[in-house]
């Protein structure tokens, strides 16, 4: 028989707030966290807008000599990684270590480090080149970095599946914990490339906003003006443990996992498959694995990128899943407020599911003021509403035909 698995703990850094508490009264709230770029000058960019983590001090959770040695992306997964643990109450030490692991996925790692080395390199030359590069470059030092601060030994590693990274993180932790080879796993998203080149490449695809004008009002999800998604930056962490093990620590359990389907689309590396396809098979593994039924859904956090694809594609694959039911269910998208943090995105629209479940609120999806005739659902449209939401499920989409769903709810006694 497999565990069931709980939610004891979450941190967030969002470009909304430093903390859970900040960031989720800045979504209730309707706050966009989108601005003019400031960590470089965007002037020759056709996008200049992004939603950055504003006030943040990496200097406030790890000691300098340490963090000089880490990307941007490693001092948000470590700054959300200590609130999680503190708010589960975990203490990891040798009697537990070895049962207890890590896995965040981060989609592209530690870009900007890479690209300033590699300018080292070509302006200096290869003995000026950092040791520290490798290390602090590639993806999977999130997962390390966190492991080695609290002396996490369970299993380690990273799932880089592009958007649907932190999601994936979260699904593979899920279920390490339900097959039994660990009690607890700390898990989640992380990410941090609002960079020339990442903006750069974006813009090539046609893939970002450039509503320049109007920043706040940039992201729109499935209006009818959209016209791209705004790149964000962030983390996320959940502690997520089996069922036995917090509640014999007596730990808070904030929701239950009950789900999580994952499916690729073989298709295209940029766009979904028509009707949203692999997004279906996701959404119906996840509910057979949480053995729920449609009408069972309270709420659905979309992917919801603002793009003119996605929305469209999504909300058709919804209404393949749901059928008369997808016209009841309360959806949004929180990515009108913080933008799409790649990587992160799934892990901070989980913690988003699980505190929707707590407070009885539905952020709303901003912006949403132009409908769009293919997208016809009830998206929350621009103030958030009060709800008691028992079941709440998460879709996130990811360049390479990625699709990855998970399902939250309300912690009962029985399953």
């Amino acid at each position: 028989m497999s565990n069931r698995v709980v939610v004891t703990g979450m941190g967030v850094i969002s470009p909304v707030g430093l903390d859970v508490s900040s960031t989720w009264q800045g979504l209730v709230s309707g706050k966009s966290g989108v601005d003019y770029i400031t960590q470089f000058d965007p002037g020759p960019l056709e996008t200049k807008i992004a939603a950055e983590v504003k006030n943040f001090d990496p200097g406030q959770y790890i000691d300098r000599k340490e963090y000089r040695h880490m990307d941007r992306f490693v001092h948000f997964a470590i700054a959300a990684a200590l609130e999680a643990v503190e708010q589960a109450h975990l203490n990891i030490d040798d009697t537990n270590a070895g049962g207890i692991g890590v896995v965040i996925g981060v989609g592209m790692g530690g870009l900007s480090t890479l690209l300033s080395q590699y300018r080292v390199l070509t302006e200096r030359g290869p003995d000026r080149v950092s040791p520290f590069l490798i290390p602090m470059m590639i993806a999977d030092m999130a997962s390390g970095q966190v492991a080695i601060l609290l002396g996490a030994k369970g299993p380690n590693f990273c799932t880089t599946s592009s958007c649907a990274s932190g999601s994936d993180a979260v699904g593979e932790a899920f279920e390490i914990i339900r097959r039994g080879d660990a009690q607890a796993m700390i898990t989640g998203g992380a990410e941090a490339v609002i960079h020339p080149l990442a903006v750069a490449g974006f813009n090539a695809a046609r893939a970002l906003s450039t509503r320049n004008h109007e920043p706040q009002k940039a992201s729109r999800p499935f209006d009818g003006e959209r016209d791209g998604f705004i790149i964000g930056e962030g983390a996320a962490v959940l502690i997520l443990e089996s069922l036995p093990f917090a509640t014999k620590r007596g730990a808070p359990i904030l929701a239950e996992v009950m789900g999580y389907g994952a499916t690729g689309d073989a298709y295209h590396i940029t766009q979904p498959v028509d009707g949203g396809g692999g997004g279906v098979r996701a959404m119906s593994i996840a509910l057979e694995e949480a053995g729920l039924e449609h009408g069972e859904i309270d709420y659905i956090n979309a992917h919801g990128t603002s793009t003119p694809l996605n929305d469209k594609h999504e909300t058709m694959a919804i209404k393949t899943v749901f059928g008369k039911e997808a016209y009841r269910i309360p959806i949004s998208s929180t990515k009108s407020m913080v933008g799409h943090l790649l990587g992160a995105a799934g892990a901070i629209e989980a913690a988003i599911c699980v505190l929707t479940i707590q407070h009885g609120v539905i952020p709303p999806t901003i912006n949403l003021t132009s409908p769009d005739p293919d997208c016809d659902l009830d998206y929350v449209p621009n103030t958030a509403r009060q709800v008691a939401v028992n079941t709440a499920l998460s879709n996130v989409f990811g360049f390479g035909g990625h699709n990855s769903t998970l399902i939250f709810r309300r912690y009962g006694e029985k399953a």
